[in-house]
């Protein structure tokens, strides 16, 4: 666990107008048309991990009802490529979205400044169309799924439009995050089973739990910044009781993943499938345990790091579902 494919390579002389934060020599800087390259990275398409983090919601919703019916048809693949596709377009028009409201914040933080907006590379105006134009595209993927999840797609836009204020009237903005980011739970688990039900949404507040736990070691990053501009975080609220908070949030993330499982997969009545299920819960909960272990809030790189790390974490429940599928 002490490497995983989110380390960024060693660093080398970065492109014209690479955002801070970066993977150096990532595909956008090396592969994508000039023209194209502040839109790209309007969508943080050179920072995957925010994908990730929004499609393995999806995926575990998804997964862990076809585990509890026990089927997996191509419509089903479909909706996991859908939502795939889905969780692209609509993190980048949600950043394109937060990058448009923080544009005067993102100048006064040095993490941040490089970002297209502030950095001159596009208008808001600009950006405001791009965001419209990903919309767009992820709509016509989602009216490819049943009426109840095409609504479901629908409601999370509240959620999106309301994550960017967040830190500017309560020291929780997490807890907004991960409403927006783990709809894809209900999402996943909807467009299976046609309706909504208990497990999706066990798994959904285990997914905002999570959230809480991976987004305050992301904004560990930016406490001096944040406190001299004035916006707030749950990395300034706890300061050094910190790893005392993320310890409660891991504990909340497994029990929470732990009973979504056993409620899914207990009617099943096999033990088989449920035993393999929960031992990804377990695996997925040292992850999060060796992330805390390695945690230094004083290390914007060292966050950075355990942040990115945190796709290899949701990939295992991913892994250990898509195992019990085949029982």
């Amino acid at each position: 666990m002490t490497q995983n494919a989110d380390t960024p390579e060693p660093k080398t002389e970065r492109a014209d107008g690479q955002v801070a934060d970066a993977y150096v020599d990532n595909w956008v800087d090396l592969y994508a048309p000039r023209w194209s390259r502040p839109y790209l990275r309007l969508s943080r398409a050179d920072r995957p991990i925010g994908t990730w983090l929004l499609l393995l919601p999806c995926w575990w919703g998804l997964l862990l009802a076809s585990a509890s019916t026990g089927s997996f048809g191509w419509g089903d693949a479909w909706i996991m490529l859908g939502c795939a596709l889905g969780a692209f377009l609509m993190r980048g028009a949600g950043c394109t979205w937060n990058d448009i409201t923080d544009r005067d914040f993102d100048a006064q933080v040095e993490r941040t400044r490089s970002r297209p907006i502030p950095s001159g590379q596009v208008t808001p105006m600009q950006a405001a169309v791009w965001m419209g134009l990903q919309a767009l595209v992820a709509l016509v993927i989602l009216l490819t799924f049943n009426a109840p999840t095409i609504l479901l797609g629908i409601l999370s836009l509240a959620p999106v439009a309301i994550y960017p204020f967040a830190k500017r009237f309560t020291w929780w903005p997490q807890v907004f995050l991960g409403l927006a980011f783990n709809w894809g739970a209900l999402v996943g688990w909807t467009a299976h089973t046609g309706s909504l039900g208990w497990p999706a949404v066990t798994l959904y507040v285990a997914g905002i739990a999570w959230t809480l736990f991976y987004d305050t070691i992301y904004a560990h990053q930016d406490t001096e910044d944040d406190a001299l501009i004035g916006i707030k975080s749950t990395a300034r609220l706890f300061g050094d009781n910190s790893r005392k908070w993320l310890l409660g949030f891991q504990v909340a993330t497994v029990v929470l993943l732990s009973l979504a499982v056993i409620q899914a997969l207990i009617p099943t009545g096999n033990a088989l499938v449920l035993t393999v299920g929960l031992g990804g819960i377990w695996f997925f909960g040292w992850h999060l345990m060796w992330q805390l272990r390695q945690l230094k809030t004083d290390d914007p790189e060292a966050c950075m790091r355990l942040f990115r790390s945190n796709r290899g974490a949701g990939l295992i429940p991913v892994l250990f579902l898509a195992i019990a599928l085949l029982l």
